[in-house]
């Protein structure tokens, strides 16, 4: 019996990666081969993003894209899923006629039943449930991601509910994992050849908060350090409220935690976070940051903020971008506001021009980029533990690989000059050089 090849192009966040990979592991390896080759492909999924109206339009721009592969390839069927159909169930069959089948975010179960019926000339065209799953270690999961590093998402949905964000909507609410069945998965993935594990959730600090059964964040980190062959453990998407005493002198204390947390601020200006529905305000993020940096003073602190807001001032912009150039942060994304239809924020009055976020948008990077090359600049002459990757774009004689200080994907890499190691090693490196967001070493023999 012949296979039927599956390419999947997941985009959007790692949270939708896992997903993916959960997709693919649902598919019975008796009757689908997983292909990276679209091409060659019979049947093409594309999970979507539509957080914000960028990832909308990568997501539509990417189906049309390998739509193309129904009249120039082999491809049988194109299936979309995620939050693009969960969102916009009513309006993408026709939008997209290209398309043989939708599916919501919480349909990866449901993926064979309905591939079966297709392939056998059935009609149905979408699927789109509640968005209400959670897998579990039971849960078969495909990892595409490289051995040595993983993502294992704790909860989904989220129970935050600040004004732009459309997420509620597309995840649910508030679901958190049993704390033994993310220590299983953990384990599994360690005993497999993963060294790093990336938590993530759409809030990882409220992990726990929906049971009775005494699972919270620090309790689960308590439990995933003592896993043998485990070496870094990374903390992303930590709501700032969240960020405990207990939470902070665990990440002190444990030195498999890396020292290095990712908190969405989304502002500084209390008048702003008010009108975002976020809990805390300049106060309460100042002395966080405080702590941080005293009990702390390794950590790496990523952030991520929004210009052009409904209401944002020039005042309240040049407050944030004063804020910045302080230089409390290591890493920092920029978003620009993005008003989303069924979102608080979308009805508010005195909605930003695109031409004004723009240039809010540019000036704050701008900022942040002098204080990185400050900040990497300060790393020169220092050894540092490093992931080796392997081998550089810019050179087949150069390795690289990426610090503790940053995580995958969004960060910048390590450039290794010399010395040599296995892909997936973690080793100690001098760094000799330094540019904005990358950093440049030579391995220490141990």
């Amino acid at each position: 019996m012949n296979k039927h090849k599956v390419s999947l192009v997941s985009l959007g966040c790692p949270k939708n990666l896992v997903d993916a990979e959960v997709m693919l592991g649902h598919l019975p390896p008796e009757r689908y081969e997983i292909v990276t080759d679209e091409a060659s492909a019979d049947i093409i999924i594309v999970n979507t993003c539509s957080f914000i109206q960028d990832a909308q339009e990568e997501s539509v721009d990417t189906i049309l894209e390998v739509a193309d592969h129904k009249k120039s390839g082999r491809c049988r069927l194109l299936v979309v899923t995620g939050c693009l159909p969960q969102r916009y169930r009513d309006e993408l069959s026709s939008e997209l006629p290209e398309v043989d089948l939708f599916l919501g975010t919480g349909d990866a179960a449901r993926l064979p039943g309905l591939l079966d019926e297709k392939l056998g000339g059935g009609q149905v065209r979408e699927a789109i449930g509640q968005p209400d799953f959670l897998y579990d270690h039971t849960t078969p999961r495909v990892q595409s991601s490289p051995f040595y590093s993983t993502y294992i998402k704790i909860a989904d949905g989220c129970a935050n509910h600040c004004s732009y964000c459309i997420i509620p909507k597309l995840r649910g609410t508030l679901r958190s994992r049993a704390l033994d069945s993310v220590v299983a998965e953990a384990e599994r993935m360690v005993a497999q050849g993963v060294a790093e594990i990336n938590l993530i959730a759409q809030d990882i600090t409220a992990y726990g908060a929906d049971r009775d059964d005494g699972a919270n964040l620090p309790e689960l980190l308590r439990r995933l350090v003592k896993i043998d062959g485990l070496r870094w453990l990374r903390l992303l998407y930590a709501y700032p409220d969240g960020v405990s005493e207990e939470l902070i002198d665990l990440i002190a204390a444990e030195d498999k935690i890396c020292n290095y947390l990712d908190i969405p601020l989304q502002h500084i200006d209390d008048q702003l976070l008010g009108a975002m529905n976020r809990r805390v305000g300049e106060v309460e993020v100042r002395d966080l940051i405080t702590r941080l940096r005293a009990r702390i003073p390794e950590l790496t602190l990523r952030t991520s903020f929004i210009v052009g807001f409904p209401g944002e001032t020039p005042e309240q912009f040049d407050k944030l971008l004063r804020f910045v150039e302080e230089g409390h942060f290591d890493r920092l994304g920029v978003f620009r506001y993005s008003r989303e239809e069924g979102t608080a924020a979308a009805t508010l009055p005195e909605q930003i021009s695109e031409r004004v976020k723009s240039e809010r948008y540019k000036r704050l990077m701008k900022a942040q980029a002098r204080i990185s090359f400050r900040k990497n600049r300060a790393l020169v002459g220092r050894i540092e533990p490093v992931l080796v990757e392997g081998l550089s774009e810019e050179s087949e004689l150069l390795l690289r690989g990426r610090s503790v200080r940053q995580a995958p994907d969004v960060d910048g890499q390590v450039y290794i000059t010399a010395g040599q190691a296995e892909i997936g090693r973690i080793v100690r490196l001098r760094i000799t050089d330094s540019s904005e967001y990358d950093l440049i070493g030579e391995i220490v023999e141990e």
